[in-house]
């Protein structure tokens, strides 16, 4: 399999993340969806990151399709979801609010880096802020008061999409998320970025060797 994308995507990364923590093989093509847009269109026409083209040429976009396919791939040896109905559900509510994170802060990053200044509408900027915070916010009072895994055979989809939107926020909007203010998602994210499966495909440009 080669996972197509950049590490500077939250979604590529979370999905770079639980492959090797699944104990899945791949190659990893750093693209990306602007500077080498020609390049990827080839691999993939709608220029989606992440994309996995599976073994057979078979292309997979959006990072939550692409784990449930590689999930299944991974089935009877490893699982990042919770089996207990009650644990996944919680599982399930954190994944949510960390993707909710995400897209929020792409919102925000694209509004700055891609809209002119002149063009930029404050109403909108201050909605989808107020909905990043809200997000850390409602992450940051449940690592407060539920104990998430931090190794590499505990760690769940819960706590791989919260640190990876963790970093991401750290890394492109630290003057909107004040690390500060989330001191429990900043313990949890000091912990696993130090794990192998995160440190060998860090934010950036770089090329996952996996």
């Amino acid at each position: 399999m080669k996972l197509i994308g950049m590490l500077d995507s939250p979604y590529v990364r979370r999905v770079a993340v639980s492959l090797q923590l699944l104990g899945l093989e791949f190659e990893h093509q750093s693209l990306s969806v602007f500077s080498t847009f020609d390049q990827f269109q080839k691999i993939n026409p709608v220029v989606k990151a992440p994309t996995l083209v599976c073994n057979d040429g078979l292309t997979l976009m959006d990072s939550t399709l692409i784990l449930d396919f590689a999930e299944a791939l991974a089935a009877g040896r490893k699982s990042l979801m919770p089996l207990n109905l009650n644990d996944r559900r919680h599982a399930l509510r954190t994944i949510g609010l960390a993707l909710a994170a995400c897209e929020k802060s792409v919102q925000i990053l694209y509004e700055r880096n891609l809209r002119p200044v002149e063009k930029r509408h404050a109403p909108w900027v201050s909605r989808v802020t107020g909905q990043l915070l809200a997000a850390f916010e409602a992450l940051e009072s449940d690592f407060a008061t539920r104990q998430h895994a931090t190794g590499s055979r505990d760690i769940n989809q819960a706590g791989v999409s919260t640190a990876v939107a963790w970093q991401f926020a750290q890394q492109m909007l630290p003057d909107v998320v004040p690390a500060s203010s989330f001191p429990n998602l900043q313990e949890f994210s000091q912990r696993v970025e130090a794990l192998p499966e995160f440190s060998s495909a860090p934010h950036g440009s770089g090329t996952c060797p996996c």
